[in-house]
Protein backbone atom coordinates (compact mmCIF):
# COMPACT_ATOMS: atom_id res chain seq x y z
CA UNK A 1 0.00 0.00 0.00
CA UNK A 2 2.65 2.49 1.20
CA UNK A 3 5.00 1.85 -2.21
CA UNK A 4 1.08 2.17 -4.70
CA UNK A 5 0.80 5.94 -2.84
CA UNK A 6 4.78 6.79 -3.32
CA UNK A 7 4.21 5.56 -6.66
CA UNK A 8 0.91 7.65 -7.31
CA UNK A 9 2.54 11.04 -5.68
CA UNK A 10 5.94 10.51 -7.81
CA UNK A 11 3.54 10.17 -10.78
CA UNK A 12 1.44 13.26 -9.85
CA UNK A 13 4.39 15.85 -9.21
CA UNK A 14 5.20 15.75 -13.02
CA UNK A 15 1.91 15.82 -14.14
CA UNK A 16 1.27 19.14 -12.40
CA UNK A 17 4.52 20.51 -13.83
CA UNK A 18 3.45 19.73 -17.21
CA UNK A 19 -0.24 20.80 -16.99
CA UNK A 20 1.60 24.42 -15.89
CA UNK A 21 3.90 24.72 -18.15
CA UNK A 22 1.76 23.36 -21.01
CA UNK A 23 -0.78 26.71 -19.78
CA UNK A 24 -3.80 23.89 -19.92
CA UNK A 25 -7.17 24.75 -17.80
CA UNK A 26 -6.66 22.36 -14.84
CA UNK A 27 -8.34 22.71 -11.16
CA UNK A 28 -6.15 24.03 -8.69
CA UNK A 29 -4.38 21.21 -6.80
CA UNK A 30 -6.10 20.97 -3.17
CA UNK A 31 -4.54 21.73 -0.38
CA UNK A 32 -5.38 20.09 3.28
CA UNK A 33 -7.27 22.20 6.00
CA UNK A 34 -8.12 24.68 2.77
CA UNK A 35 -11.10 23.64 1.27
CA UNK A 36 -13.71 26.48 0.33
CA UNK A 37 -16.74 26.52 2.59
CA UNK A 38 -19.90 24.73 1.76
CA UNK A 39 -22.59 26.36 -0.30
CA UNK A 40 -25.70 25.29 1.68
CA UNK A 41 -26.68 28.44 2.43
CA UNK A 42 -26.99 29.70 -1.15
CA UNK A 43 -30.31 29.81 -1.82
CA UNK A 44 -31.47 29.62 -5.64
CA UNK A 45 -33.59 32.71 -5.50
CA UNK A 46 -36.06 33.64 -8.46
CA UNK A 47 -34.45 37.19 -9.54
CA UNK A 48 -37.38 39.84 -9.66
CA UNK A 49 -39.11 37.70 -7.32
CA UNK A 50 -41.44 38.71 -4.21
CA UNK A 51 -39.21 37.63 -1.57
CA UNK A 52 -40.26 36.77 2.20
CA UNK A 53 -38.55 36.20 4.89
CA UNK A 54 -39.18 33.69 7.78
CA UNK A 55 -40.85 35.84 9.95
CA UNK A 56 -42.79 37.60 7.25
CA UNK A 57 -43.82 34.21 6.20
CA UNK A 58 -45.10 33.73 9.91
CA UNK A 59 -47.29 36.89 10.39
CA UNK A 60 -48.39 36.05 6.71
CA UNK A 61 -49.94 32.97 7.88
CA UNK A 62 -51.27 34.53 10.86
CA UNK A 63 -53.30 37.26 9.53
CA UNK A 64 -54.61 35.28 6.13
CA UNK A 65 -54.72 32.10 6.84
CA UNK A 66 -58.01 30.75 6.25
CA UNK A 67 -58.50 27.75 8.65
CA UNK A 68 -57.44 29.83 11.39
CA UNK A 69 -59.23 32.34 10.64
CA UNK A 70 -62.02 30.27 10.90
CA UNK A 71 -60.98 29.16 14.20
CA UNK A 72 -60.69 32.98 15.12
CA UNK A 73 -64.55 32.50 14.50
CA UNK A 74 -65.13 30.51 17.62
CA UNK A 75 -63.96 33.59 20.00
CA UNK A 76 -66.45 36.11 18.59
CA UNK A 77 -69.34 33.23 18.85
CA UNK A 78 -68.42 31.89 22.37
CA UNK A 79 -68.51 36.51 23.39
CA UNK A 80 -71.78 35.74 21.52
CA UNK A 81 -72.56 33.37 23.91
CA UNK A 82 -71.82 35.54 27.01
CA UNK A 83 -74.51 38.35 25.81
CA UNK A 84 -77.02 35.52 25.59
CA UNK A 85 -75.62 34.14 28.91
CA UNK A 86 -76.23 37.58 30.27
CA UNK A 87 -79.84 38.39 29.29
CA UNK A 88 -82.75 38.34 31.74
CA UNK A 89 -85.96 36.28 31.24
CA UNK A 90 -88.70 38.54 29.43
CA UNK A 91 -91.82 39.65 31.01
CA UNK A 92 -94.84 37.58 29.69
CA UNK A 93 -98.13 40.00 28.71
CA UNK A 94 -101.50 37.80 29.09
CA UNK A 95 -105.06 38.88 28.42
CA UNK A 96 -108.57 37.11 27.93
CA UNK A 97 -112.22 38.08 27.55
CA UNK A 98 -114.17 35.32 29.03
CA UNK A 99 -118.36 34.59 29.30
CA UNK A 100 -118.87 35.89 25.22
CA UNK A 101 -122.42 33.92 24.29
CA UNK A 102 -120.88 32.38 20.94
CA UNK A 103 -124.03 30.39 20.90
CA UNK A 104 -126.43 33.47 21.24
CA UNK A 105 -124.87 35.53 19.17
CA UNK A 106 -128.39 37.97 19.94
CA UNK A 107 -127.08 38.67 23.43
CA UNK A 108 -123.77 40.26 22.15
CA UNK A 109 -124.42 43.57 22.60
CA UNK A 110 -122.53 46.78 24.22
CA UNK A 111 -124.40 46.19 27.56
CA UNK A 112 -124.08 42.76 27.48
CA UNK A 113 -119.95 42.99 27.20
CA UNK A 114 -120.19 45.75 29.38
CA UNK A 115 -121.84 44.35 32.48
CA UNK A 116 -121.96 40.72 31.96
CA UNK A 117 -118.46 39.82 30.02
CA UNK A 118 -115.10 39.66 31.89
CA UNK A 119 -111.44 41.18 30.78
CA UNK A 120 -108.25 40.59 32.19
CA UNK A 121 -104.85 42.06 31.23
CA UNK A 122 -102.30 40.51 33.51
CA UNK A 123 -98.40 40.69 33.19
CA UNK A 124 -95.94 38.00 35.19
CA UNK A 125 -92.03 38.00 34.85
CA UNK A 126 -90.03 34.57 36.28
CA UNK A 127 -87.59 35.99 39.05
CA UNK A 128 -84.42 33.70 38.69
CA UNK A 129 -82.81 32.83 42.03
CA UNK A 130 -79.63 31.39 43.41
CA UNK A 131 -77.78 34.44 40.89
CA UNK A 132 -78.14 32.31 38.02
CA UNK A 133 -77.37 35.13 35.31
CA UNK A 134 -74.34 35.38 37.13
CA UNK A 135 -73.36 32.04 37.24
CA UNK A 136 -73.94 31.54 34.02
CA UNK A 137 -72.12 34.75 32.23
CA UNK A 138 -69.24 33.30 34.26
CA UNK A 139 -69.47 30.45 32.71
CA UNK A 140 -69.57 31.90 29.53
CA UNK A 141 -66.45 34.06 30.11
CA UNK A 142 -64.65 30.89 31.20
CA UNK A 143 -65.65 29.17 28.34
CA UNK A 144 -64.62 32.32 25.91
CA UNK A 145 -61.41 32.21 27.75
CA UNK A 146 -60.90 27.84 26.74
CA UNK A 147 -61.31 28.92 23.47
CA UNK A 148 -59.08 31.80 23.07
CA UNK A 149 -56.13 29.71 24.10
CA UNK A 150 -57.22 27.01 21.99
CA UNK A 151 -57.24 29.18 19.12
CA UNK A 152 -53.74 30.13 20.14
CA UNK A 153 -52.86 26.79 20.04
CA UNK A 154 -53.89 26.46 16.86
CA UNK A 155 -51.67 29.73 16.08
CA UNK A 156 -48.66 27.64 17.71
CA UNK A 157 -49.14 24.94 15.24
CA UNK A 158 -49.34 26.96 12.42
CA UNK A 159 -46.34 28.99 13.32
CA UNK A 160 -44.49 25.74 13.26
CA UNK A 161 -46.04 24.38 10.19
CA UNK A 162 -45.27 27.36 8.26
CA UNK A 163 -41.49 27.75 9.71
CA UNK A 164 -40.98 23.34 8.90
CA UNK A 165 -42.00 24.41 5.16
CA UNK A 166 -39.74 27.20 5.08
CA UNK A 167 -37.29 24.95 5.71
CA UNK A 168 -38.53 22.25 3.25
CA UNK A 169 -37.92 24.89 0.67
CA UNK A 170 -34.57 26.05 1.74
CA UNK A 171 -33.58 22.50 1.29
CA UNK A 172 -34.51 22.28 -1.82
CA UNK A 173 -33.58 25.14 -2.86
CA UNK A 174 -29.70 24.85 -1.44
CA UNK A 175 -30.17 21.07 -3.14
CA UNK A 176 -30.82 22.77 -6.83
CA UNK A 177 -27.68 25.36 -5.58
CA UNK A 178 -25.78 21.81 -5.47
CA UNK A 179 -27.21 20.15 -8.30
CA UNK A 180 -26.59 22.80 -10.92
CA UNK A 181 -22.81 23.19 -9.52
CA UNK A 182 -22.01 19.62 -9.64
CA UNK A 183 -23.67 19.32 -13.10
CA UNK A 184 -22.00 22.43 -14.49
CA UNK A 185 -18.44 20.62 -12.71
CA UNK A 186 -19.15 17.07 -14.33
CA UNK A 187 -20.29 18.94 -17.58
CA UNK A 188 -17.10 20.52 -18.10
CA UNK A 189 -15.18 17.31 -17.60
CA UNK A 190 -17.36 15.79 -20.26
CA UNK A 191 -16.67 18.16 -22.55
CA UNK A 192 -12.75 18.50 -21.93
CA UNK A 193 -12.92 13.90 -22.04
CA UNK A 194 -14.37 14.38 -25.12
CA UNK A 195 -11.68 16.48 -26.39
CA UNK A 196 -8.98 14.05 -25.23
CA UNK A 197 -11.16 11.90 -26.88
CA UNK A 198 -10.74 13.12 -30.33
CA UNK A 199 -7.25 13.37 -29.52
CA UNK A 200 -7.04 10.00 -28.89
CA UNK A 201 -6.12 10.13 -25.45
CA UNK A 202 -8.71 7.68 -23.74
CA UNK A 203 -11.31 5.03 -25.41
CA UNK A 204 -14.66 5.35 -26.47
CA UNK A 205 -16.06 3.11 -23.74
CA UNK A 206 -14.56 5.54 -20.93
CA UNK A 207 -16.58 8.46 -23.05
CA UNK A 208 -19.50 6.96 -22.55
CA UNK A 209 -19.29 6.06 -18.82
CA UNK A 210 -18.51 9.53 -18.50
CA UNK A 211 -21.85 10.66 -20.61
CA UNK A 212 -23.99 7.84 -18.81
CA UNK A 213 -23.23 9.63 -15.49
CA UNK A 214 -23.93 12.87 -16.69
CA UNK A 215 -27.88 11.56 -16.78
CA UNK A 216 -27.67 11.52 -12.92
CA UNK A 217 -26.81 14.90 -12.52
CA UNK A 218 -29.21 16.16 -14.96
CA UNK A 219 -31.63 14.30 -12.81
CA UNK A 220 -30.64 15.57 -9.54
CA UNK A 221 -31.51 18.71 -11.07
CA UNK A 222 -34.84 18.03 -12.17
CA UNK A 223 -35.73 16.74 -8.96
CA UNK A 224 -34.35 19.58 -7.03
CA UNK A 225 -36.12 22.06 -9.49
CA UNK A 226 -39.75 19.46 -8.90
CA UNK A 227 -39.46 19.54 -4.94
CA UNK A 228 -39.00 23.57 -4.65
CA UNK A 229 -41.83 24.24 -6.93
CA UNK A 230 -43.92 21.92 -4.70
CA UNK A 231 -42.50 23.07 -1.59
CA UNK A 232 -43.42 26.79 -2.65
CA UNK A 233 -46.90 25.66 -3.70
CA UNK A 234 -47.54 24.35 0.04
CA UNK A 235 -46.03 27.15 1.68
CA UNK A 236 -48.41 29.65 -0.35
CA UNK A 237 -51.26 27.48 0.80
CA UNK A 238 -50.70 28.16 4.37
CA UNK A 239 -49.75 31.89 4.19
CA UNK A 240 -52.78 32.52 2.42
CA UNK A 241 -53.41 31.52 -1.33
CA UNK A 242 -54.15 35.07 -2.47
CA UNK A 243 -51.94 37.26 -0.41
CA UNK A 244 -48.64 35.77 -2.18
CA UNK A 245 -47.94 36.21 -5.39
CA UNK A 246 -47.17 33.07 -7.47
CA UNK A 247 -43.61 34.26 -8.52
CA UNK A 248 -42.70 34.16 -4.93
CA UNK A 249 -39.30 33.23 -3.31
CA UNK A 250 -37.73 33.04 -0.05
CA UNK A 251 -35.35 35.45 1.68
CA UNK A 252 -32.98 33.94 4.02
CA UNK A 253 -29.70 32.01 4.74
CA UNK A 254 -29.86 28.39 5.22
CA UNK A 255 -26.99 27.76 7.68
CA UNK A 256 -26.41 26.83 10.85
CA UNK A 257 -28.14 28.41 14.63
CA UNK A 258 -26.42 27.79 17.12
CA UNK A 259 -29.04 27.07 20.32
CA UNK A 260 -27.88 27.52 24.20
CA UNK A 261 -30.60 27.28 26.13
CA UNK A 262 -30.74 24.30 29.11
CA UNK A 263 -33.46 22.03 29.49
CA UNK A 264 -34.69 23.10 33.02
CA UNK A 265 -34.79 26.72 31.47
CA UNK A 266 -36.78 25.58 28.27
CA UNK A 267 -39.12 23.88 30.29
CA UNK A 268 -39.79 26.72 32.87
CA UNK A 269 -40.56 28.86 29.84
CA UNK A 270 -42.63 26.37 28.12
CA UNK A 271 -45.35 25.88 31.49
CA UNK A 272 -45.65 29.63 31.36
CA UNK A 273 -46.24 30.26 28.01
CA UNK A 274 -47.56 26.88 26.20
CA UNK A 275 -51.48 27.80 25.08
CA UNK A 276 -52.34 24.41 25.40
CA UNK A 277 -51.43 23.99 28.91
CA UNK A 278 -53.40 27.50 29.33
CA UNK A 279 -56.41 26.29 27.88
CA UNK A 280 -55.81 22.87 30.60
CA UNK A 281 -56.15 24.83 33.61
CA UNK A 282 -58.54 27.54 32.31
CA UNK A 283 -61.07 24.28 31.06
CA UNK A 284 -60.28 23.31 35.10
CA UNK A 285 -62.27 26.99 36.07
CA UNK A 286 -64.75 26.70 33.30
CA UNK A 287 -65.20 22.93 34.83
CA UNK A 288 -66.07 25.12 37.95
CA UNK A 289 -67.85 27.41 36.66
CA UNK A 290 -70.36 25.02 35.82
CA UNK A 291 -70.55 23.26 38.35
CA UNK A 292 -71.46 26.79 40.43
CA UNK A 293 -74.12 27.27 37.84
CA UNK A 294 -75.72 23.58 38.11
CA UNK A 295 -75.93 24.02 42.17
CA UNK A 296 -77.59 27.63 41.28
CA UNK A 297 -80.14 25.86 39.01
CA UNK A 298 -81.21 23.33 41.62
CA UNK A 299 -82.62 26.80 43.50
CA UNK A 300 -86.19 27.12 41.50
CA UNK A 301 -87.54 30.28 40.43
CA UNK A 302 -90.22 31.90 41.72
CA UNK A 303 -92.71 33.56 39.02
CA UNK A 304 -94.81 36.56 39.64
CA UNK A 305 -98.10 37.92 37.92
CA UNK A 306 -100.27 40.64 38.56
CA UNK A 307 -103.54 40.68 36.50
CA UNK A 308 -106.21 43.37 36.07
CA UNK A 309 -109.80 42.15 35.81
CA UNK A 310 -112.80 44.23 34.44
CA UNK A 311 -116.16 43.00 35.02
CA UNK A 312 -119.43 44.83 35.17
CA UNK A 313 -118.95 47.77 37.20
CA UNK A 314 -115.84 45.57 39.21
CA UNK A 315 -112.33 46.89 38.12
CA UNK A 316 -109.92 44.58 40.34
CA UNK A 317 -106.25 44.03 40.76
CA UNK A 318 -104.77 40.17 41.11
CA UNK A 319 -101.80 39.44 42.42
CA UNK A 320 -100.49 35.42 41.78
CA UNK A 321 -97.37 34.23 42.75
CA UNK A 322 -96.04 30.35 41.91
CA UNK A 323 -92.91 28.07 42.35
CA UNK A 324 -91.88 24.55 41.95
CA UNK A 325 -91.94 22.24 44.68
CA UNK A 326 -87.98 20.61 44.83
CA UNK A 327 -89.41 17.33 45.71
CA UNK A 328 -87.91 15.02 43.30
CA UNK A 329 -85.83 16.90 41.29
CA UNK A 330 -83.45 19.47 42.51
CA UNK A 331 -81.04 18.63 39.51
CA UNK A 332 -78.84 16.13 41.60
CA UNK A 333 -77.70 14.52 37.69
CA UNK A 334 -76.27 17.72 36.31
CA UNK A 335 -74.67 18.69 39.85
CA UNK A 336 -73.07 15.39 39.65
CA UNK A 337 -72.22 15.18 36.32
CA UNK A 338 -70.22 18.57 36.77
CA UNK A 339 -68.30 17.47 39.79
CA UNK A 340 -67.10 14.60 37.88
CA UNK A 341 -66.36 17.38 34.70
CA UNK A 342 -64.10 18.84 37.34
CA UNK A 343 -61.56 16.16 37.86
CA UNK A 344 -62.00 15.15 34.29
CA UNK A 345 -60.22 19.21 33.02
CA UNK A 346 -57.73 18.53 36.57
CA UNK A 347 -56.89 15.24 35.10
CA UNK A 348 -56.83 16.33 31.78
CA UNK A 349 -54.38 19.56 33.16
CA UNK A 350 -52.17 16.86 35.06
CA UNK A 351 -51.44 15.05 31.64
CA UNK A 352 -51.16 18.17 29.60
CA UNK A 353 -48.59 19.97 32.04
CA UNK A 354 -46.38 16.15 31.73
CA UNK A 355 -47.21 16.86 27.98
CA UNK A 356 -45.04 20.11 27.96
CA UNK A 357 -42.43 18.78 29.35
CA UNK A 358 -41.78 15.43 27.42
CA UNK A 359 -42.53 17.78 24.55
CA UNK A 360 -39.70 19.74 25.53
CA UNK A 361 -37.54 17.29 26.77
CA UNK A 362 -37.61 15.38 23.43
CA UNK A 363 -37.04 18.20 21.04
CA UNK A 364 -34.56 19.49 23.24
CA UNK A 365 -32.77 16.09 22.64
CA UNK A 366 -33.74 15.81 18.99
CA UNK A 367 -31.98 19.26 18.65
CA UNK A 368 -28.71 18.03 20.42
CA UNK A 369 -28.61 14.53 18.29
CA UNK A 370 -28.88 16.83 15.22
CA UNK A 371 -26.45 19.55 16.12
CA UNK A 372 -23.67 16.88 16.79
CA UNK A 373 -24.37 15.36 13.27
CA UNK A 374 -23.73 18.77 11.72
CA UNK A 375 -20.77 19.52 14.01
CA UNK A 376 -19.37 16.02 12.17
CA UNK A 377 -19.92 17.11 8.90
CA UNK A 378 -18.44 20.68 9.86
CA UNK A 379 -15.81 19.17 11.37
CA UNK A 380 -13.79 18.60 8.60
CA UNK A 381 -15.80 16.09 6.45
CA UNK A 382 -16.93 18.50 3.92
CA UNK A 383 -13.36 19.35 3.19
CA UNK A 384 -12.26 15.92 2.81
CA UNK A 385 -14.87 14.96 0.29
CA UNK A 386 -14.28 18.53 -1.19
CA UNK A 387 -10.24 17.37 -1.46
CA UNK A 388 -11.12 13.40 -2.23
CA UNK A 389 -12.86 15.06 -5.46
CA UNK A 390 -10.40 17.51 -6.60
CA UNK A 391 -7.60 14.93 -6.43
CA UNK A 392 -9.13 12.41 -8.47
CA UNK A 393 -10.50 14.62 -11.07
CA UNK A 394 -6.89 16.42 -11.42
CA UNK A 395 -5.67 13.07 -11.66
CA UNK A 396 -7.88 11.21 -13.85
CA UNK A 397 -7.58 14.10 -16.33
CA UNK A 398 -4.08 13.70 -16.46
CA UNK A 399 -4.23 9.75 -16.61
CA UNK A 400 -2.82 8.89 -12.84
CA UNK A 401 -6.26 7.58 -11.94
CA UNK A 402 -8.69 5.51 -13.42
CA UNK A 403 -12.48 6.58 -14.62
CA UNK A 404 -13.81 4.42 -11.77
CA UNK A 405 -12.00 6.16 -9.28
CA UNK A 406 -13.18 9.38 -10.31
CA UNK A 407 -16.46 8.61 -10.75
CA UNK A 408 -15.94 6.88 -7.02
CA UNK A 409 -14.71 10.00 -5.46
CA UNK A 410 -17.67 12.35 -7.10
CA UNK A 411 -20.36 10.22 -5.59
CA UNK A 412 -18.49 10.34 -2.08
CA UNK A 413 -18.52 14.33 -2.60
CA UNK A 414 -22.11 14.56 -3.98
CA UNK A 415 -23.16 12.27 -0.98
CA UNK A 416 -21.73 14.33 1.97
CA UNK A 417 -23.01 17.70 0.32
CA UNK A 418 -26.51 16.10 0.23
CA UNK A 419 -26.17 14.50 3.59
CA UNK A 420 -24.61 17.69 5.12
CA UNK A 421 -27.64 19.65 3.78
CA UNK A 422 -30.05 17.65 5.00
CA UNK A 423 -29.10 16.80 8.70
CA UNK A 424 -28.76 20.95 8.69
CA UNK A 425 -32.43 20.95 7.61
CA UNK A 426 -32.94 18.63 10.43
CA UNK A 427 -31.09 20.30 13.00
CA UNK A 428 -32.70 23.39 12.07
CA UNK A 429 -36.41 21.78 11.72
CA UNK A 430 -35.71 20.37 15.25
CA UNK A 431 -35.09 23.90 15.74
CA UNK A 432 -38.50 24.79 15.12
CA UNK A 433 -40.00 21.76 16.93
CA UNK A 434 -38.50 22.81 20.05
CA UNK A 435 -39.62 26.43 19.42
CA UNK A 436 -43.15 24.70 19.31
CA UNK A 437 -42.45 22.70 22.63
CA UNK A 438 -42.14 25.70 24.27
CA UNK A 439 -44.58 28.38 22.93
CA UNK A 440 -42.14 30.86 21.97
CA UNK A 441 -39.90 31.72 18.95
CA UNK A 442 -37.78 33.69 21.92
CA UNK A 443 -35.95 30.68 23.36
CA UNK A 444 -34.15 31.43 26.36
Amino acid sequence: MRSSVSYFSLLLVPLLWTGTASGQSAPAQPQVGQAPAPAADQLAQTPGAQLITLEQAIQLALAHNHNLLAARTTIQQSQAEEITANLRPDPVLMGDIQFLPIFQPSNLTSDYIDNTAQFDLGVSYLFERGKKRQHRLQAAKDQTAVIRDQVSDNERTLTFNVAMGFINVELAESTLELANQDLKSFRETVDINQARYNAGAIGLDDLLKMKLQLLQFQTDVLQAKVARVQGLSDLRQLLGYEQVSAAYDLAGSFDYQPMKGGLEDLQATALKTRPDLRAALQGVAAANSLFQLQKAIAKRDVTGQINYTHLGYLNDVSLFGSMQLPIFDRNQGEIKRAAFAITQAQEQQVYTNGQVLTDVRDAYEGLRANDEIVGLYLSGYLDEAQQSRDIAEYAYRHGAASLLDFLDAERSYRATQLGYRQSLASYLQALEQLREAVGTRSLP
